[in-house]
């Protein structure tokens, strides 16, 4: 897909309460520093929680594969004992289109599903999603509130619906971004270290590194040294497809650069600077440093071989793999972990990874016409935006997952931590795939605590391993961000990737067509003798110029005219 949603999914992560995002796929006023937001109140109102609401089972369709919570699992209870609502989750298993496609055939659909700007439309086409606006002015306050300045950034360009309610980009306060979750060329912090702590800018550098210490490390834990991989399933391919606009300097628009002085897009694929890209993978597979399954592994054997230790570097957003580094600190080769790294071209490029706060548009929870009473589940979302189950689902428990000190600032043992970081912990005792996806408060609180622990500096540096504490001292920074150059202001249109092309559309066939070309010919050019490489690029270009381009690139251009009209 050329559209790249930050599939708000997977990776129940660490970095996913840090004030952090892009996932690409996932930004803050700049890189270190904290800012004022006006787009959120100090705190939300009284609503659901306040009244008694009959008991209610809604249905839960998650996108994305998952694990379900335990039966037991603390904060679900309480949110059934004091909200009288019980959830239950199903996840994708299989291909998601194929699902989606099943589920608008048979017209029965759960409760609540969660959407991405590749799928709005299939469903909106099928008039399987319940407009929410009225609902949520008449019966839902904290909604509105919440919503409110984004009044026409949520409403569907189709109809004029609100069908989708974001997940995140809505900041109350102040707020600071000490992890960006987003897009960089990753690392391993060893590979670093053994360099002696090199700033890395170019791309020739990034993989000077990995060979020599390839060269020097043949192997790490008794397996082979894999140098780089390029994770490619399914939507997930942005690791394969969104490199080149990075390494010009541009930000994350998914399948196209846009021109922010003129507002305007073009397709990228088959430009020179996406052949330079791709022919560096070329000469680094032909030296033995590009995985030979790294274009037949699907998603879980990535994971599985980042959480190994022995990939040295990928393209990645941080959000994609963060599960990868939990397994690998549970095992203490915090070594083995990732930096991201803002690589261009050139020396002369300012690179441009980090973004500033953006509304999550056409992602998030969406109810369907299957639910029996919509306002209830409205209201429901409109209890969990309160300040305390905010601080619930942020945080948890007070006194059990984390403390506070006499100065009234949240803080959690070292013990918590761990407890925090772990995958099977947070199954019983955190509701991480209901908050995920949900409209939520990002920021800080009314009583100046960050929303989550990755937002509250100094619960953030106290929660590093020492390992982590002494490698950012080598580099001279305080926080993972500090790698990236500071966000400048987006432009009004930004980005591109959320935009809907319409499911049936020529836009979105050339978008489904190109798509399906570069998945079949950049791994045949990525591993094609070094000889052969300009003519299976030659044949790609070909290929991709047979089908409706432009009528992709009208359809991003006129919305981000619309957007620049409309969002001011």
């Amino acid at each position: 897909m050329m559209l790249k949603k930050r599939n708000w999914l997977v990776a129940l992560l660490t970095g996913l309460l840090s004030v952090s995002f892009v996932l690409t796929g996932c930004g803050g006023s700049d890189s270190s520093s904290s800012s004022t937001s006006t787009s959120g109140s100090a705190t939300a109102t009284g609503s659901a929680s306040a009244e008694k609401l009959d008991p209610i089972e809604i249905s839960f369709f998650i996108s994305d594969p998952g694990q379900a919570p335990t039966p037991d699992n603390k904060i679900y209870k309480k949110i059934k004992e004091e909200l009288g609502v019980t959830c239950n989750f199903e996840f994708l298993v299989g291909d998601k289109n194929q699902k989606i496609g099943v589920m608008i055939a048979g017209g029965e659909y759960p409760d609540v599903i969660t959407l991405g700007s590749d799928t709005v439309s299939k469903f909106t086409g099928a008039g399987a999603l319940v407009p929410l606006e009225e609902i949520i002015e008449k019966d839902a306050p904290n909604l509105k509130k919440h919503f409110d300045p984004y009044k026409n950034k949520v409403k569907d360009v189709s109809d004029g619906h609100f069908y989708v309610m974001p997940g995140y980009g809505v900041y109350y306060n102040d707020f600071s971004i000490n992890v960006n979750e987003g897009p960089a060329f990753f690392m391993q912090k060893a590979v670093l270290k053994d360099a002696g702590y090199p700033k890395v800018k170019t791309l020739d550098q990034y993989f000077d590194l990995i060979e020599k210490y390839k060269a020097k490390n043949p192997t790490i834990d008794g397996q082979p040294t894999i140098g780089f991989e390029v994770l490619s399933e399914g939507w997930r391919d942005f690791c394969l497809k969104n490199p080149p606009q990075h390494l010009i300097g541009h930000p994350n628009d998914g399948g196209v650069v846009v021109d922010n002085k003129t507002n305007t897009a073009e397709f990228f694929w088959d430009k020179d600077y996406s052949k330079r890209y791709y022919k560096k993978l070329n000469e680094i597979n032909a030296k033995g440093l590009l995985d030979p399954e790294t274009f037949t592994m699907n998603y879980d054997q990535y994971i599985a071989k980042l959480s190994s230790g022995r990939v040295l570097g990928m393209f990645d957003q941080h959000w994609n793999f963060s599960n990868a580094e939990l397994t690998l600190k549970t095992q203490k080769k915090f070594e083995r972990t990732y930096a991201p790294l803002p690589v261009v071209f050139d020396e002369g490029t300012q690179d441009y990874y980090m973004d500033r706060p953006v509304l999550n548009v056409n992602t998030g929870y969406a109810i369907t016409k299957s639910a029996k009473d919509p306002a209830r589940i409205v209201k429901f979302f409109d209890a969990l935006l309160e300040e305390k189950w905010q601080k619930i689902l942020g945080w948890g428990i007070e006194g059990e997952d984390y403390k506070v000190d006499d100065k009234g600032s949240f803080f959690m043992t070292p013990e918590q931590r761990v407890n925090y970081n772990d995958q099977t912990w947070r199954l019983g005792n955190m509701a991480h795939t209901l908050w995920y996806y949900a409209p939520k408060m990002e920021g800080t609180f009314s009583d100046g605590n960050a929303t989550g622990p990755g937002g509250q500096p100094k619960e953030y540096y106290d929660a590093l391993d020492q390992y982590d504490k002494d490698f950012l001292k080598a580099y001279g920074y305080d926080q993972q961000s500090d790698f990236f150059s500071p966000a400048p202001e987006n432009r009004i249109s930004y980005p591109a990737w959320q935009i809907d092309l319409v499911d049936g559309s020529p836009a979105s066939m050339a978008n489904t067509k190109v798509g399906d070309i570069a998945t079949k010919f950049l791994p045949k050019a990525i591993l094609a003798k070094p000889d052969k490489f300009d003519s299976v690029w030659d044949e790609y270009v070909n290929q991709l110029h047979k089908e409706d381009i432009q009528a992709y690139v009208d359809r991003i251009n006129d919305q981000l005219k619309w957007r620049a009209d409309n969002w001011k």
